[in-house]
């Protein structure tokens, strides 16, 4: 049975991202939760990667780290259902992930995941109101596109969303004005059952973590 490495539900995005492939398409796992920024992360994760770093995907003998690369793997589990069948759409998912994984680095810094959160005065510095424009940008141009195929970045629900997915609870929190088109899309991952199932998890974690506590302006 597949076993993905995670951090707490309440904080650890990039676990989010491969934990809603493994859910939504119904892939058997386990999975083993550490205590991110503690002592016994630091002395845990080294038995599953040199990165130091979650998510990690165990498959018997293969470790895969960094979730791109585990959602690539999962991918071809899935006989490539994970991503659009139409080539154009492939590969216009693949650059907005790759966007993702590679970019809005203010956003991320200025406001950390908080999957149960509400802390709507952390004001953004320009790069980071820029990095919120863009991703609405993405949202909104992708829904205006392929928004009859289903209710998703590119109709059914693919890796694409699994990327996003961590942005929309951080929206959520940080009380962000969408664009009608953009909180139609929020919403719709809001309800997602595997993203139900992972919020309220994190609501019945009881890990302090002062490194992550949100900040009071």
């Amino acid at each position: 049975m597949l076993t993905l490495v995670i951090g707490n539900k309440e904080l650890s995005s990039w676990s989010l991202r491969p934990w809603l492939i493994l859910k939504h398409y119904g892939l058997p796992f386990s999975e083993i939760k550490l205590p991110l920024d503690t002592p016994a992360f630091f002395e845990q994760i080294v038995k599953y990667t040199s990165a130091r770093r979650v998510p990690v995907l165990l498959d018997g003998a293969a470790h895969i780290w960094d979730s791109l690369a585990i959602v690539e793997y999962l991918n071809e589990k899935l006989g490539g259902r994970a991503w659009p069948a139409d080539p154009l759409l492939r590969a216009h998912a693949r650059s907005v992930s790759a966007e993702m994984h590679s970019g809005f680095m203010t956003l991320r810094q200025t406001w950390p995941m908080h999957a149960t959160g509400s802390n709507p005065h952390v004001p953004l510095p320009p790069e980071g109101r820029s990095d919120v424009a863009r991703i609405q940008a993405i949202w909104d141009d992708c829904r205006t596109k392929y928004g009859n195929r289903g209710p998703w970045l590119f109709g059914e629900f693919s890796i694409a969303d699994a990327m996003y997915a961590p942005v929309v609870l951080r929206f959520r929190t940080y009380a962000v004005q969408l664009t009608p088109v953009a909180r139609q899309y929020a919403d719709a991952v809001l309800r997602l059952p595997a993203l139900q199932d992972w919020v309220a998890a994190a609501k019945a974690e009881t890990e302090v973590i002062p490194a992550f506590e949100p900040a009071i302006p």
